[in-house]
């Protein structure tokens, strides 16, 4: 059944049949699509693309060599792959069922969970970053 927000598919072959180039083609476009539901459903994941897209830039300008810049792209991107599997398992407890249970209480903390720990995760990575490479980026020191 189609939805407004089924995922792009090509039904003319079975999935079986789909490989190479054209497996590459779907999978990427179902990627997006999922991308696109995060932002258009999930406000926690929106917030996140706001904060890690200013920290990016700050990680790009920062005269920091490039194994540091890739440690603090590295965490923020971290934070939102933990964002995208928190909030996908969130939407198929509440597609399972809507009646509150304890098992879906559980697996939903638990997922928070595991973005709060990426998120301190990543707060340690740009404090250890920035305290460990501070001559070359701090004017006062």
């Amino acid at each position: 059944m189609k939805t407004p927000d089924s995922p792009p598919s090509d039904d003319s072959e079975p999935p079986e049949k789909r490989t190479g180039l054209k497996r590459l083609f779907l999978a990427a476009g179902y990627s997006l699509h999922g991308l696109g539901s995060a932002l258009k459903h999930e406000s926690a994941f929106r917030t996140e693309v706001a904060l890690g897209a200013v920290l990016m830039i700050i990680a790009a300008v920062l005269p920091i060599d490039l194994l540091s810049k890739a440690l603090l792209f590295s965490a923020v991107f971290l934070v939102l792959i933990v964002e995208l599997l928190n909030s996908s398992l969130e939407w198929v407890v509440d597609y399972i069922s809507l009646q509150r249970h304890p098992f879906a209480k559980r697996a939903k903390d638990m997922a928070s969970a595991a973005v709060f720990m990426s998120l301190l995760n990543c707060g340690m990575i740009w404090v250890l970053v920035l305290v460990h490479n501070r001559p070359q980026w701090c004017p006062w020191y």
